[in-house]
Protein backbone atom coordinates (compact mmCIF):
# COMPACT_ATOMS: atom_id res chain seq x y z
CA UNK A 1 0.00 0.00 0.00
CA UNK A 2 2.72 2.42 0.97
CA UNK A 3 4.66 1.67 -2.54
CA UNK A 4 1.21 2.68 -4.54
CA UNK A 5 1.24 6.12 -2.69
CA UNK A 6 4.72 6.57 -3.07
CA UNK A 7 4.15 6.42 -7.21
CA UNK A 8 0.92 8.23 -6.56
CA UNK A 9 2.63 10.99 -4.85
CA UNK A 10 5.77 10.61 -7.50
CA UNK A 11 3.10 11.06 -10.27
CA UNK A 12 1.20 13.73 -8.62
CA UNK A 13 4.69 15.58 -8.15
CA UNK A 14 5.70 15.13 -11.82
CA UNK A 15 2.25 16.36 -12.89
CA UNK A 16 2.33 19.15 -11.13
CA UNK A 17 5.63 20.04 -12.29
CA UNK A 18 4.64 19.75 -15.98
CA UNK A 19 1.49 22.01 -15.06
CA UNK A 20 3.41 24.48 -13.34
CA UNK A 21 5.94 24.76 -16.65
CA UNK A 22 3.12 25.23 -19.18
CA UNK A 23 0.98 27.21 -17.26
CA UNK A 24 1.61 30.90 -17.80
CA UNK A 25 -0.02 33.01 -14.65
CA UNK A 26 -1.30 36.07 -16.30
CA UNK A 27 -3.52 33.64 -18.46
CA UNK A 28 -4.50 32.14 -15.35
CA UNK A 29 -5.49 35.15 -13.79
CA UNK A 30 -7.52 36.51 -16.89
CA UNK A 31 -9.57 33.52 -16.31
CA UNK A 32 -10.25 33.62 -12.88
CA UNK A 33 -11.41 37.44 -13.54
CA UNK A 34 -13.34 36.31 -16.27
CA UNK A 35 -15.27 33.35 -13.62
CA UNK A 36 -15.52 36.48 -11.20
CA UNK A 37 -17.35 38.71 -13.94
CA UNK A 38 -19.40 35.78 -14.60
CA UNK A 39 -20.67 35.19 -11.09
CA UNK A 40 -21.43 39.15 -10.84
CA UNK A 41 -23.55 38.81 -13.95
CA UNK A 42 -25.15 36.32 -12.31
CA UNK A 43 -25.88 38.31 -8.96
CA UNK A 44 -26.95 41.00 -11.43
CA UNK A 45 -29.23 38.98 -13.31
CA UNK A 46 -30.80 37.33 -9.78
CA UNK A 47 -31.04 41.55 -8.69
CA UNK A 48 -33.29 42.29 -11.72
CA UNK A 49 -35.01 39.01 -11.39
CA UNK A 50 -36.29 39.51 -8.02
CA UNK A 51 -36.67 43.54 -9.23
CA UNK A 52 -39.16 42.37 -11.68
CA UNK A 53 -40.73 40.47 -9.51
CA UNK A 54 -41.45 42.97 -7.18
CA UNK A 55 -42.46 44.77 -9.90
CA UNK A 56 -45.17 42.51 -10.50
CA UNK A 57 -46.64 41.78 -6.77
CA UNK A 58 -46.96 46.03 -7.05
CA UNK A 59 -48.65 45.92 -10.34
CA UNK A 60 -51.06 42.99 -9.10
CA UNK A 61 -51.33 45.15 -5.86
CA UNK A 62 -52.01 48.13 -7.74
CA UNK A 63 -55.07 46.03 -10.01
CA UNK A 64 -56.75 44.95 -6.63
CA UNK A 65 -56.71 47.97 -4.92
CA UNK A 66 -58.44 49.69 -8.22
CA UNK A 67 -61.04 46.78 -7.72
CA UNK A 68 -61.50 47.17 -4.18
CA UNK A 69 -61.94 50.97 -5.06
CA UNK A 70 -64.40 50.23 -7.81
CA UNK A 71 -66.07 47.46 -5.32
CA UNK A 72 -66.63 50.42 -2.66
CA UNK A 73 -68.21 52.72 -4.98
CA UNK A 74 -70.92 49.65 -6.37
CA UNK A 75 -71.77 49.40 -3.03
CA UNK A 76 -72.10 53.37 -2.31
CA UNK A 77 -73.92 53.08 -5.54
CA UNK A 78 -76.33 50.23 -4.10
CA UNK A 79 -76.79 51.54 -0.68
CA UNK A 80 -78.48 55.34 -2.14
CA UNK A 81 -80.45 52.78 -4.45
CA UNK A 82 -81.73 50.58 -1.29
CA UNK A 83 -80.15 47.68 -2.45
CA UNK A 84 -78.38 46.80 0.68
CA UNK A 85 -78.09 43.08 -0.08
CA UNK A 86 -75.98 44.13 -3.11
CA UNK A 87 -74.13 46.82 -1.07
CA UNK A 88 -73.20 43.36 1.36
CA UNK A 89 -72.24 41.48 -1.40
CA UNK A 90 -69.74 44.84 -3.33
CA UNK A 91 -68.53 45.36 0.89
CA UNK A 92 -67.85 41.39 1.07
CA UNK A 93 -66.09 41.17 -2.14
CA UNK A 94 -63.68 43.95 -0.90
CA UNK A 95 -62.83 42.54 2.11
CA UNK A 96 -61.70 39.80 0.50
CA UNK A 97 -59.12 41.60 -1.98
CA UNK A 98 -58.37 43.28 1.16
CA UNK A 99 -56.28 40.38 2.80
CA UNK A 100 -54.94 39.62 -1.28
CA UNK A 101 -53.91 43.05 -0.72
CA UNK A 102 -52.42 42.41 2.80
CA UNK A 103 -50.99 39.38 1.38
CA UNK A 104 -49.55 41.16 -1.68
CA UNK A 105 -47.92 43.90 0.89
CA UNK A 106 -46.03 40.92 3.01
CA UNK A 107 -44.58 39.58 0.06
CA UNK A 108 -43.46 42.90 -1.42
CA UNK A 109 -41.57 43.75 1.66
CA UNK A 110 -39.72 40.45 1.35
CA UNK A 111 -39.13 40.93 -2.28
CA UNK A 112 -37.53 44.16 -1.46
CA UNK A 113 -35.42 42.90 1.40
CA UNK A 114 -34.26 40.29 -1.08
CA UNK A 115 -33.51 42.99 -3.30
CA UNK A 116 -31.65 45.15 -1.09
CA UNK A 117 -29.29 42.29 0.10
CA UNK A 118 -28.68 41.34 -3.59
CA UNK A 119 -27.99 44.54 -4.29
CA UNK A 120 -25.48 44.54 -1.87
CA UNK A 121 -24.14 41.90 -2.58
CA UNK A 122 -23.80 42.70 -6.12
CA UNK A 123 -21.89 46.02 -4.99
CA UNK A 124 -19.30 43.96 -2.60
CA UNK A 125 -18.46 41.71 -5.39
CA UNK A 126 -18.50 44.06 -7.98
CA UNK A 127 -15.67 46.20 -5.67
CA UNK A 128 -13.83 42.91 -5.28
CA UNK A 129 -13.58 42.51 -8.72
CA UNK A 130 -12.40 45.98 -9.44
CA UNK A 131 -9.78 45.31 -7.13
CA UNK A 132 -8.89 41.58 -8.10
CA UNK A 133 -8.71 43.52 -11.63
CA UNK A 134 -5.78 46.42 -10.72
CA UNK A 135 -4.33 43.60 -9.10
CA UNK A 136 -4.37 40.89 -11.98
CA UNK A 137 -3.13 43.71 -14.32
CA UNK A 138 -0.20 44.89 -11.54
CA UNK A 139 0.95 41.33 -11.43
CA UNK A 140 1.01 40.71 -14.90
CA UNK A 141 2.90 43.66 -16.22
CA UNK A 142 5.38 42.72 -12.85
CA UNK A 143 5.43 39.05 -14.70
CA UNK A 144 6.11 40.23 -18.24
CA UNK A 145 8.99 42.78 -16.92
CA UNK A 146 9.75 39.84 -15.22
CA UNK A 147 9.89 37.81 -17.91
CA UNK A 148 11.36 40.52 -19.97
CA UNK A 149 14.55 40.83 -17.82
CA UNK A 150 14.73 36.92 -17.89
CA UNK A 151 15.43 36.79 -21.38
CA UNK A 152 17.49 39.65 -21.67
CA UNK A 153 19.38 37.70 -18.83
CA UNK A 154 19.98 34.48 -21.11
CA UNK A 155 20.36 36.65 -24.59
CA UNK A 156 23.45 38.63 -22.61
CA UNK A 157 24.49 34.50 -21.15
CA UNK A 158 24.28 33.83 -24.61
CA UNK A 159 25.86 36.80 -25.89
CA UNK A 160 28.96 36.30 -23.09
CA UNK A 161 29.18 32.37 -24.10
CA UNK A 162 29.55 33.33 -27.62
CA UNK A 163 32.05 36.26 -27.00
CA UNK A 164 34.20 33.41 -24.87
CA UNK A 165 33.93 30.69 -27.88
CA UNK A 166 35.09 33.45 -30.61
CA UNK A 167 37.63 34.57 -28.29
CA UNK A 168 38.87 30.82 -28.23
CA UNK A 169 38.73 30.15 -31.80
CA UNK A 170 40.81 33.53 -31.99
CA UNK A 171 43.11 32.05 -29.97
CA UNK A 172 43.34 28.83 -31.85
CA UNK A 173 43.41 30.50 -35.08
CA UNK A 174 46.66 33.14 -33.79
CA UNK A 175 48.13 29.86 -32.70
CA UNK A 176 47.99 28.15 -35.71
CA UNK A 177 48.85 30.90 -37.81
CA UNK A 178 52.14 31.43 -35.54
CA UNK A 179 52.61 27.72 -36.13
CA UNK A 180 52.35 27.88 -39.81
CA UNK A 181 54.63 31.02 -39.45
CA UNK A 182 57.42 29.43 -37.82
CA UNK A 183 57.25 26.05 -39.91
CA UNK A 184 57.50 28.25 -42.79
CA UNK A 185 60.52 30.32 -41.87
CA UNK A 186 61.98 26.50 -40.60
CA UNK A 187 61.23 25.64 -44.25
CA UNK A 188 63.22 29.05 -45.78
CA UNK A 189 66.22 28.33 -43.36
CA UNK A 190 66.83 24.91 -44.20
CA UNK A 191 65.96 25.94 -48.17
CA UNK A 192 68.74 28.07 -47.81
CA UNK A 193 71.15 26.23 -46.27
CA UNK A 194 70.87 23.65 -48.85
CA UNK A 195 69.59 20.93 -46.53
CA UNK A 196 66.38 20.87 -48.58
CA UNK A 197 66.03 21.22 -51.97
CA UNK A 198 63.71 23.82 -53.19
CA UNK A 199 61.23 21.99 -55.16
CA UNK A 200 60.55 24.81 -57.24
CA UNK A 201 63.44 25.05 -59.37
CA UNK A 202 64.59 22.26 -61.59
CA UNK A 203 67.92 20.36 -59.62
CA UNK A 204 70.97 21.20 -61.57
CA UNK A 205 73.77 18.35 -60.79
CA UNK A 206 76.72 20.33 -63.43
CA UNK A 207 75.42 23.97 -62.01
CA UNK A 208 75.73 22.81 -58.27
CA UNK A 209 79.75 21.25 -58.70
CA UNK A 210 80.58 24.64 -59.87
CA UNK A 211 79.04 26.65 -57.09
CA UNK A 212 80.59 24.17 -55.01
CA UNK A 213 83.99 24.34 -56.49
CA UNK A 214 83.43 28.22 -56.66
CA UNK A 215 82.93 28.09 -52.65
CA UNK A 216 85.88 25.92 -52.58
CA UNK A 217 88.39 28.07 -54.40
CA UNK A 218 87.37 31.03 -52.24
CA UNK A 219 87.99 29.27 -49.12
CA UNK A 220 91.19 28.10 -50.32
CA UNK A 221 92.30 31.55 -51.39
CA UNK A 222 90.78 33.35 -47.65
CA UNK A 223 93.40 30.33 -46.22
CA UNK A 224 96.09 31.12 -47.95
CA UNK A 225 95.74 35.06 -47.11
CA UNK A 226 95.40 33.83 -43.29
CA UNK A 227 98.68 32.29 -43.35
CA UNK A 228 100.67 34.90 -45.34
CA UNK A 229 99.20 37.10 -42.28
CA UNK A 230 100.24 34.84 -39.82
CA UNK A 231 103.85 34.26 -41.44
CA UNK A 232 104.40 37.91 -42.10
CA UNK A 233 103.71 38.85 -38.12
CA UNK A 234 106.37 35.70 -36.72
CA UNK A 235 109.71 36.75 -36.11
CA UNK A 236 110.97 34.09 -38.52
CA UNK A 237 109.15 36.33 -41.27
CA UNK A 238 110.76 39.62 -39.94
CA UNK A 239 114.19 38.12 -40.53
CA UNK A 240 113.74 36.61 -43.76
CA UNK A 241 112.62 39.76 -44.62
CA UNK A 242 115.12 41.81 -43.22
CA UNK A 243 117.87 39.38 -44.97
CA UNK A 244 116.22 40.41 -48.34
CA UNK A 245 116.93 44.51 -47.92
CA UNK A 246 119.44 46.09 -49.82
CA UNK A 247 120.37 48.39 -47.10
CA UNK A 248 121.98 45.62 -45.27
CA UNK A 249 125.94 45.11 -45.48
CA UNK A 250 126.49 41.51 -47.32
CA UNK A 251 127.74 39.14 -45.07
CA UNK A 252 131.79 38.13 -44.68
CA UNK A 253 132.93 34.75 -45.86
CA UNK A 254 133.78 32.17 -43.13
CA UNK A 255 137.46 31.00 -42.99
CA UNK A 256 137.92 28.06 -44.54
CA UNK A 257 138.65 24.95 -42.38
CA UNK A 258 142.65 23.96 -42.49
CA UNK A 259 143.31 20.08 -43.65
CA UNK A 260 145.31 17.17 -42.16
CA UNK A 261 148.36 17.97 -44.66
CA UNK A 262 148.85 21.69 -43.20
CA UNK A 263 148.91 20.87 -39.60
CA UNK A 264 151.51 18.42 -40.01
CA UNK A 265 153.54 20.91 -41.68
CA UNK A 266 153.74 23.17 -39.09
CA UNK A 267 154.46 21.19 -36.39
Amino acid sequence: MSVIKRLSGIVQAKTNKLLDKAEDPRETLDLSYQKQLESLQKVRRSVADITTAKKRIELQAGQLKSQADKLQQQARAALAQGNEELAREALSRRAAIGEQLTDYQRQHEQVATQEQKLIETAQRLQTAVDTFRTRKETLKATYTAAEAQTKIGEAVTGISDSITDGGMAMQRAQDKVESMQARAGAMDELLASGALTDLSHPVDDIQAQLDQLSAGSAVDAELAALKAEVTAGSPAGALSQGTTSSADPPAEPSPPQATGGDVTEEQ
